[in-house]
């Protein structure tokens, strides 16, 4: 099973989630794409148990904040993992949305406090030589330095393009080389 991990204010029902549920649909393959609380402790327990149940036999795609959530998940439990436009130190970039943020789920709101800026920093981890992950960046991402997921992930695949934004433009063009990546046979990256 494959599980797509949302970002910031994001949900189960987003662009990316709804593209890749359609694509996962298409081939026969397990997909899910939770809707997740706001609250780190709260999704990191949801994501733990989903993981869990299903015998640690998943595969991650997260995006933004996502993408950091998927980076602890795969360290835990040797996870495959693909980030795009992956938060890497989201206890520091979300500082400047302290307050009321956006849920664009339904464009209400809720308040992000320096608690959960703490609580993200609980879900730290470093990279190691084992890390199992293939990285999506675009340099326009106008939210997220590109920089700091590549001087993190040493030992990741990379896929980096010019231009583009943070909610990562034409996703679907990477569609087969994700498949290949954490299900397929072969190495076609």
């Amino acid at each position: 099973m494959t599980i797509y991990i949302h970002g910031f204010g994001g949900s189960g029902c987003g662009v990316k989630a709804e593209l890749f549920r359609i694509y996962f649909k298409s081939i026969n393959q397990p997909f899910i794409a939770p809707s997740l609380s706001y609250v780190p402790h709260l999704v990191i327990k949801t994501l733990e148990e989903i993981v869990e149940s299903d015998g640690g036999n998943v595969n991650l795609i997260g995006s933004s904040l996502g993408g950091f959530y998927a980076i602890y998940l795969a360290q835990k439990y040797g996870l495959k993992a693909v980030l795009i436009n992956p938060s890497i130190n989201p206890d520091e970039t979300l500082k400047k949305v302290l307050g009321m943020a956006p849920n664009f789920y339904d464009n209400s709101s809720f308040e992000w406090r320096e608690s959960h800026l703490e609580m993200l920093k609980e879900y730290r981890v470093e990279a190691k030589k084992r890390d199992n992950f293939f990285v999506l960046l675009q340099k326009g991402d106008e939210l997220l330095d590109y920089r700091e997921a590549v001087n993190s992930l040493p030992y990741a695949k990379f896929a980096i393009e010019e231009g583009g934004s943070h909610s990562f433009e034409n996703i679907e063009k990477y569609f087969d080389d994700i498949k290949w990546y954490l299900i397929g046979c072969g190495n076609r990256i």
